[in-house]
C-alpha cells in the first residue's frame, strides 16, 4: 500500500543526539540501542539530516561480517596492501577527506567485523570524527564497539518503544481519522510500541480488511494481521531452532501464557532455558505460579502461519491431557482448557463447554462465550446452553439471533429455573436491544406470575426494577430495588439488577449520596453474573457522583471499568467508555468526549434500537452544541428524537436538555431558555429532581433570571454541593451581583464543572460592565476565557455576550444573531413563532442601539456571534 508514514517526534532524544554530534568537547557522538524496528536508524538519519556536516553512512551486515574492514572496504583502493595497518590507514584517510566536520554513521554496528570496529574505535579515541551508531538489543557486540560507550567516548541512548499515545497518533496520522479506543489498545499491545511492527500491523490489517472505518472511526475486527515482509523479518529470528525450542514456540502459539510446570511436562527444561536465553520467551511470576510468554506477541502470529492443522490439533491434545490433570476453579483456566479442547484430538466435555461459555460472558467476552455456547448446544446441553448463546448474541448487539434462539422453547414445558432463565434473557433482549418495552413487559408479567420459588422471584423483582427505571417510573424502580437489596437471600443476579435499577433511580431523583452504599453492594457481586451488567449498574453510580458535584470521585469510579484485553469485549468497552464520557461532559472536556462518544456509537449502532448507546447520543448533542458545532448537534439530535421511545423514557429530560443546548448553539437563546424551563417541569413531574436542577441551571446559564427561588427549594432537598452552587449562581444572576458570580465561578471550578464556571465568570463580566467596573470586567472576562479554553474552546450564550458586550435585550440579540446567520425576517418569525412585524421591530431597535442603518450592518456587528464563527471544530481524537 502506498501510504505515507510520519516520523514520530522524539524531541528529548533528538536534542541529546544533536548535542553529542556537534559538541567540541567531551563525547564525540552517540550510540543508539534498542530492539529491531524501534526507530533507531530513522531517528539517527533524521538528526544528521539537520546538520551541515558531511555524513558518511555505512551499514553492518551478516555477509560483510566475515570480511576484514568489510563495511569500509569500498573506501580502500583495490591495489592497497592487505596489511591491516595499511588498510586501516587508507580507510581513515578516505573517511576524513572531507575535513574535521565529518560524521561517520554506522547502522547495525553489532554486525561489524573486528577491523571495522577497531577503525571506529580509533576515530573515537583521537576525536577525528563524530560518530553515530545503532546497535540492536540482544545481539553479540564487538568489544571495540562496546568500549565506545563504556569508556566514555560516545553517549549511549536506549531507545524505547513508542508510548501508547505516540503509537495512536502514529496510526491516526496515516489513517486520517480517529482510531477506536479498544482497537488502539489491542494494536499497541500487539506491536509493543515498535514503530516497524505498528507500520506492518496497520498495512496488514488494511490488506486483510480487518481494519475498517465506521461512522468516521477506524475499528479493528479480528486478529491483527502480519504482512509477509514483517513475517520474514520475524522468521529470521526463529529459523534454525532446535526441535524442542520450536515446540515451545508452537505450544505458546496455541496457549499463551503457559504455566512453567505444564510446559516442562511437555518439553525438556534445557529447551526452555535455551528459548529464554535467545530472547524468544520470558518467564514471569503471577500469583503462586510462573507463567511463560513470548517476549513479543507477534512471534505467535508468525509461528501460527507455519503450523499445520494436524500438528496444531495434536499439540492442543497434549496440552489438554496435561491441563485436565491440574484441576482449577479459575474461570480463565476453564476457558483455556475448553478453547484448546474444541480444536484438539481429545474428546470435548459439554459440561466444560457450558461452564466456559458462562465464564466468558462473565468476563464480558461475548464472542468467545458464543463459540462455547454453540458447541455446548450442539453437544446436547439443552436450554442452559441456549440461554448462554442468547445472552452472548444479546451482548454483541445481535438481538434477532438472541430472540430466535430462545423462542424455539415452549415456556409451558419449562420448570421454574428454566422459565426464569428463558424469560429474563428475553426481557433484557426485547427491552434494551430491540426497544420493544411492551413485549418485554408481557413476558415479565407471565414469568412473574408463574415462578413461585422465592429466590427466583427476587431476581425477577430486580429485573422489573431496571425496566421500571428505564420506563421513567423512578419511585417504583426504587421500591422494587430496595425490597431486593433488603432480602438477605438475594442472589448475585438479583443484587446486580437491583443496583442497576435502584442506583439510577436514586441518582436521578437527587439522592446521589444514597447511591454510594448501593454501588458498594454491587461491587461485592462483580464476576458472578454477566460481565456486561456492571456497566449499566455503574451508570447510576457515575451519575450520582456527577449530579452531586463529586467529579473527581466520578472519574475514579468510571476508571474501574476500563480493563480490556480482547476484541470480544468490544461492547463492554463501549459501555465502559460511556461512563467515562459522562464525566468528560460534566467536567467540560468536550473534545475528548466527542471523540469517545463517536467511537461508542460506531460500536453500539450495530444494535437495532441501541438502548445502551442512547445516552451517548444525548451527550454528543450537548458536546457538539457547547463547542459551536450547531449543524452536527442538530443532526445528532434528530437521530436521538427518532429513536426515543418508552424503552429509554428515562432519558427524555436529558433529550430535551440537549434540545435546549442545540437551540443555544443556533443562537436562538430565547427558545433555549424556554426549552430548559419546560425540561425542568418534565423532570419534576417524573421525579427526576436532579435533572430538574440541571435544567434550571441551564436556563440560568442562558440568561434566565427567574429560576433562583425554585433552585433554592431544590438546594434544601437534594444531595450534594452542586445544586447549592446552582442556587447561588441563579440568585447572583438575578441580583446582577458580579462579585458573587465571580465567587460562584470559583466554586464551580473547585468542583470541576469548568463550563459552568466559565459561564458564571462570563456573566460576572457582563454584570461588572453594567456598573462600569472596568477592572473587574476585565478580570472576570479573562477568567471566563481561560476556563472556556480548558473546555475545548467552548462557546455559550454567556461567553459570547461577555466577549462582545452589547446594549441589547436577549430577544434583540437573538434576532440579530439569526440575521447574521442569514435568516430572512419571515424565517426568523417562523422559527420564533412571532409575527414578521415583531421581528422588524426588534431589528429596528437593535440597529438604533448599535448605530447601524440596516440588516447588513446588524449582521456585521453580530457576525461573530453565530455558531459557525465562534469556537471552532472540535477534534475527534481522544487525547
Amino acid at each position: 500500500m502506498n501510504r505515507r508514514w510520519p516520523v514520530v517526534e522524539r524531541e528529548r532524544e533528538f536534542q541529546t543526539i544533536r548535542s553529542s554530534l556537534i559538541s567540541a568537547t567531551g563525547v564525540c557522538g552517540v550510540v543508539l540501542t534498542g530492539d529491531a524496528g524501534v526507530g533507531k536508524t530513522t531517528l539517527a538519519r533524521q538528526v544528521t539530516s539537520t546538520l551541515d556536516h558531511a555524513v558518511r553512512w555505512v551499514a553492518g551486515t551478516e555477509s560483510a561480517r566475515t570480511i576484514p574492514l568489510g563495511v569500509f572496504a569500498h573506501l580502500v583502493d583495490a591495489s592497497t596492501s592487505s596489511d591491516p595497518v595499511t588498510f586501516l590507514s587508507a580507510a581513515r584517510q578516505s573517511l576524513l577527506a572531507a575535513g574535521q566536520s565529518v560524521i561517520v554513521g554506522v547502522d547495525d554496528a553489532h554486525l561489524l567485523d573486528e577491523l571495522s570496529a577497531t577503525l571506529l574505535h580509533q576515530l573515537a579515541i583521537d576525536r577525528s570524527a563524530h560518530i553515530i551508531a545503532t546497535v540492536r538489543d540482544g545481539e553479540a557486540v564487538p568489544d571495540a564497539v562496546t568500549s565506545l560507550w563504556k569508556d566514555g567516548h560516545l553517549d549511549r541512548i536506549d531507545l524505547t518503544p513508542f508510548t501508547q499515545e505516540q503509537s495512536i497518533s502514529y496510526i491516526e496520522a496515516v489513517l486520517g481519522g480517529p482510531l477506536e479506543g479498544l482497537s488502539a489498545d489491542l494494536m499497541w499491545r500487539a506491536s509493543g510500541g515498535n514503530a516497524l511492527f505498528l507500520h506492518h500491523l496497520v498495512e496488514g490489517a488494511l490488506e486483510a480488511d480487518t481494519l475498517r472505518q465506521v461512522r468516521g472511526v477506524w475499528q479493528l475486527r479480528g486478529r491483527t494481521a502480519v504482512t509477509s515482509e514483517l513475517a520474514s523479518l520475524l522468521e529470521s529470528r526463529i529459523d534454525n531452532l532446535g526441535g524442542a525450542v520450536s515446540t515451545i514456540l508452537k505450544l505458546l502459539t496455541l496457549c499463551e501464557p503457559i504455566d512453567l510446570d505444564v510446559l516442562t511436562t511437555l518439553v525438556d527444561e534445557d529447551a526452555v532455558d535455551d528459548a529464554e536465553m535467545r530472547g524468544l520467551i520470558r518467564i514471569e511470576r503471577e500469583g503462586r505460579g510462573l507463567q511463560v510468554r513470548y517476549t513479543h506477541p507477534l512471534y505467535g502470529d508468525v509461528v501460527r502461519r507455519r503450523l499445520g492443522f494436524t500438528a496444531s490439533r495434536r499439540l492442543r491434545g497434549q496440552l489438554v491431557a496435561v491441563l485436565r490433570t491440574r484441576r482449577s476453579a479459575a474461570p480463565a483456566d476453564r476457558i483455556r482448557l475448553a478453547e484448546l479442547a474444541l480444536d484438539s484430538d481429545e474428546t470435548v466435555d459439554k459440561a466444560l463447554l457450558q461452564s466456559a461459555a458462562n465464564d466468558a460472558i462473565t468476563m464480558a467476552d461475548a464472542q468467545l462465550g458464543q463459540r462455547f455456547a454453540e458447541a455446548a448446544l450442539a453437544a446436547g446441553a439443552g436450554l442452559p446452553a441456549a440461554d448462554l448463546l442468547a445472552r452472548a448474541h444479546l451482548w454483541q448487539g445481535h438481538p434477532h439471533e438472541s430472540e430466535q434462539t430462545l423462542s424455539a422453547y415452549d415456556p409451558d414445558t419449562l420448570d421454574d429455573l428454566e422459565l426464569c432463565r428463558w424469560g429474563l434473557t428475553r426481557i433484557c433482549n426485547l427491552w434494551w436491544a430491540m426497544g420493544d418495552a411492551d413485549r418485554a413487559e408481557q413476558i415479565l408479567t407471565m414469568v412473574s406470575g408463574r415462578v413461585t420459588e422465592p429466590v427466583l422471584q427476587g431476581i425477577i423483582r430486580a429485573v422489573e426494577s431496571a425496566c421500571a427505571v428505564f420506563a421513567d417510573d423512578l419511585s417504583r424502580a426504587e421500591r422494587l430495588a430496595t425490597a431486593t437489596l433488603d432480602d438477605p437471600a438475594a442472589t448475585p443476579w438479583a443484587t446486580e439488577w437491583a443496583c442497576f435499577g435502584g442506583g439510577l433511580a436514586l441518582a436521578l431523583s437527587g439522592r446521589g449520596l444514597s447511591v454510594d452504599a448501593i454501588a458498594a453492594r454491587g461491587r461485592t457481586v462483580v464476576g458472578r453474573t454477566d460481565g456486561f451488567l456492571r456497566y449499566p449498574a455503574g451508570l447510576g453510580e457515575v451519575l450520582a457522583f456527577t449530579l452531586t458535584g463529586r467529579l473527581a470521585q466520578a472519574r475514579q469510579a468510571a476508571g474501574r471499568f476500563t480493563e480490556f484485553s480482547s476484541a470480544g469485549q468490544l461492547h463492554a468497552w463501549a459501555m465502559a467508555a460511556l461512563l467515562i464520557a459522562t464525566v468528560d461532559i460534566a467536567e467540560g472536556r468536550f473534545d475528548t468526549a466527542i471523540g469517545r462518544l463517536r467511537q461508542i456509537l460506531a460500536v453500539l449502532d450495530t444494535q437495532v434500537a441501541a438502548a445502551w448507546g442512547y445516552p451517548a447520543r444525548v451527550l454528543l448533542v450537548q458536546a457538539y452544541a457547547a463547542t459551536g458545532r450547531a449543524d452536527d448537534a442538530d443532526r445528532t439530535l434528530a437521530d436521538a428524537i427518532r429513536l426515543m421511545g418508552r424503552y429509554v423514557a428515562v432519558f427524555a429530560p436529558q433529550l430535551q436538555l440537549a434540545r435546549s443546548w442545540a437551540a443555544a448553539a443556533q443562537g436562538v437563546v430565547g427558545d433555549a431558555v424556554d426549552i430548559a424551563r419546560r425540561t425542568a417541569d418534565l423532570a419534576r413531574d417524573s421525579g427526576q429532581r436532579a435533572m430538574e436542577a440541571e435544567a434550571l441551571h441551564t436556563a440560568a446559564r442562558f440568561g434566565d433570571t427567574d429560576v433562583a427561588d425554585r433552585l433554592g427549594v431544590l438546594a434544601d432537598e437534594l444531595d450534594g454541593d452542586l445544586v447549592t452552587a446552582h442556587h447561588r449562581h441563579a440568585r447572583a444572576l438575578a441580583d446582577g451581583d458580579g462579585t458573587e458570580l465571580d465567587a460562584v465561578a470559583a466554586d464551580y471550578e473547585r468542583i470541576g464543572a469548568l463550563l459552568s464556571a466559565a459561564d458564571a465568570a462570563a456573566q460576572a463580566a457582563t454584570a461588572h460592565d453594567r456598573h462600569d467596573r472596568r477592572g473587574a470586567t476585565s478580570t472576570s472576562a479573562a477568567n471566563a476565557t481561560r476556563l472556556a479554553a480548558r473546555c475545548s474552546g467552548a462557546t455559550t450564550p454567556a461567553l459570547r455576550a461577555a466577549a462582545q458586550p452589547l446594549p441589547l435585550t436577549m430577544r434583540e440579540r437573538e434576532i440579530g444573531t439569526l440575521v447574521a446567520a442569514g435568516f430572512s425576517n419571515r424565517a426568523i418569525a417562523d422559527r420564533l413563532t412571532v409575527s414578521v412585524r415583531t421581528v422588524e421591530g426588534h431589528i429596528y431597535r437593535a440597529c438604533t442601539k448599535l448605530d447601524v442603518s440596516d440588516r447588513a450592518g446588524l449582521a456585521d456587528v453580530l457576525g461573530g456571534q453565530t455558531s459557525d464563527t465562534v469556537g471552532g471544530q472540535a477534534s475527534d481524537r481522544i487525547g
